[in-house]
């Protein structure tokens, strides 16, 4: 097992770009974490060392290229576009990072898009984990477009779920009162506590990796990753994996369910009162578990 140093870094890639990193914590099990969005940042995990000191956990986090704390590529030139906003480039860069601080034989931590990515990355560079954790995300997307449609049907009146179709037709997506509607998705799946969110006084979403790869919103599948499905290969991870997903939240609780049944290692824990931000909702729980796990995988 190799140890990243404690502290903030940036590490530079070989396209030229540069990426912020913080590794935190100290112990045996060496965790890196990759965030959602895609166009997220690295935030939700701030507290994830001190959360999970007890079971001896070092914790990396870092800001992908195009999100708040590392390189902004100018996204308005097509060559741009087409070299970096795809999931090879993504996975790649995981690699990358990975390389550049002297990891292997690690834990790896995907949340939402992120999970994509880690997904994406046991399947190609498996040889490095020791390790996978899959945090509110299923192995394909059209479960995932089906399963936010219904919850959509379900929490809002016909006439709102017409009128919502009618803007998306239209693609006038800054109609006041489409996102209110979309807000309300937010505010009870996304994160279902009450207003667990980290505040900032402007926003610091990669709105621009956001539209690429999902669309306008999340009723608004129309990007790059609307195909992405890994259901034919999910059975080929190698490594134990934790699958930990939300009681009340967007990813489908049946795709997990086969997923735990699929793949030849794997756990999985459904964390209470939690929509897809678990960590935030619900974090007595969601680091209890993923402590234990990790703790218990390590010690095999």
């Amino acid at each position: 097992m190799q140890t990243a140093p404690n502290g903030t870094h940036f590490v530079t890639l070989d396209n030229g770009y540069h990426l912020w990193t913080q590794t935190r914590g100290t112990g045996d099990i060496q965790l890196m974490t990759l965030h959602g969005g895609p166009g997220g940042n690295n935030q939700v995990f701030e507290n994830f060392a001190e959360r999970l000191a007890p079971y001896r956990v070092q914790v990396t986090r870092y800001d992908q290229l195009g999100s708040w704390f590392s390189d902004q590529p100018d996204w308005t030139d097509p060559a741009n576009r087409s070299q970096f906003l795809n999931i090879d480039y993504y996975v790649n860069e995981v690699e990358a990072v990975r390389q550049q601080l002297d990891l292997d034989h690690f834990f790896l931590l995907g949340q939402s898009w992120g999970g994509v990515l880690a997904i994406e990355y046991a399947l190609r560079y498996g040889e490095h984990l020791r390790g996978l954790i899959l945090s509110s995300m299923i192995d394909n997307l059209d479960e995932y477009i089906v399963n936010i449609n219904a919850i959509r049907d379900a929490m809002f009146s016909a006439a709102d779920v017409a009128y919502m179709k009618d803007v998306e037709a239209r693609h006038a997506f800054d109609d006041a009162r489409y996102q209110g509607l979309v807000a309300t998705l937010g505010e009870h799946y996304l994160h279902h506590a009450a207003d667990p969110q980290p505040r900032h006084l402007i926003s610091i979403q990669g709105t621009p990796v956001y539209n690429y790869f999902q669309g306008d919103n999340e009723f608004v599948m129309v990007g790059a990753l609307k195909d992405w499905d890994r259901r034919a290969e999910i059975h080929q991870i190698a490594v134990p994996t934790y699958l930990t997903f939300g009681g009340h939240e967007t990813m489908p609780l049946a795709a997990a369910e086969r997923m735990a049944q699929t793949i030849p290692d794997a756990t999985l824990h459904v964390t209470p009162g939690a929509g897809h931000g678990q960590m935030l909702d619900n974090p007595e729980d969601y680091f209890q578990y993923l402590g234990e796990w990790l703790r218990a995988t390590a010690d095999r």
